[in-house]
């Protein structure tokens, strides 16, 4: 591997880690309610939409998964440029954009699940990966979205919905060829975001996980 394409890697997992890991929930909840969501007793602790619109209401919550969003699609549009350029002009015959956005993906779950400005203690890294779905390929980010939806509107528990969404990525990327390294990073992004809902999972297997509500 070149010297300049290992410097793209390590640059764009750097600026992945850091800008992903500037937690809109944790910021508003901060500016507006002049408290920190981790701490709030009604709460599960986790600085994300869900526990954002449970515990404040939705009038800012969609406001924290749009900049959530916001933030992971804009660093993926710019080094998913970055690694297909780089592969066009040197004639790569693989498709180092897939294997650049996965990996890209990877370091910012990680930034927004262990950022370094909040003490590591982060989010679950759902919303950057739903993102990214459709930049590893449009029917990944279809596959994913339906199921979202399906099990959203059907067994309204979020924390189902999104494991279920992200995990279904790297089997669609396997199923259309997508590179291999990319299946196994998006792989591997997917089992970070399962381990960082353990507490969802003991509460679904206890009966005890709280059911999602659009209206609250």
């Amino acid at each position: 591997m070149e010297l300049t394409l290992i410097m793209i890697f390590v640059i764009a997992g750097v600026v992945a880690y850091f800008v992903a890991g500037i937690n809109p929930a944790i910021v508003l909840s901060k500016a507006i309610y002049k408290e920190d969501i981790r701490n709030n007793p009604n709460g599960s602790g986790n600085p994300g939409f869900t526990n954002f619109k449970r515990v404040y209401g939705g009038k800012w919550a969609w406001l924290v998964m749009g900049l959530d969003i916001g933030k992971c699609v804009l660093i993926l549009a710019v080094f998913g440029y970055v690694f297909g350029r780089y592969g066009e002009t040197h004639g790569l015959e693989c498709n180092l954009r897939q294997i650049g956005i996965a990996f890209t993906t990877l370091c910012a779950s990680i930034g927004h699940d262990f950022p370094v400005y909040y003490g590591f203690k982060g989010g679950k890294g759902f919303l950057v990966n739903i993102a990214a779905l459709w930049f590893y390929d449009w029917r990944a980010g279809l596959v994913g979205v339906v199921l979202l939806c399906l099990l959203l509107f059907t067994l309204k528990y979020m924390s189902v919905a999104t494991m279920v969404a992200i995990l279904s990525a790297p089997v669609v990327l396997l199923i259309v060829g997508a590179e291999p390294w990319a299946i196994v990073l998006s792989f591997v992004s997917a089992v970070l975001m399962i381990i960082r809902h353990k507490e969802n999972i003991k509460r679904l297997m206890s009966g005890t996980e709280r059911k999602f509500s659009f209206s609250h």
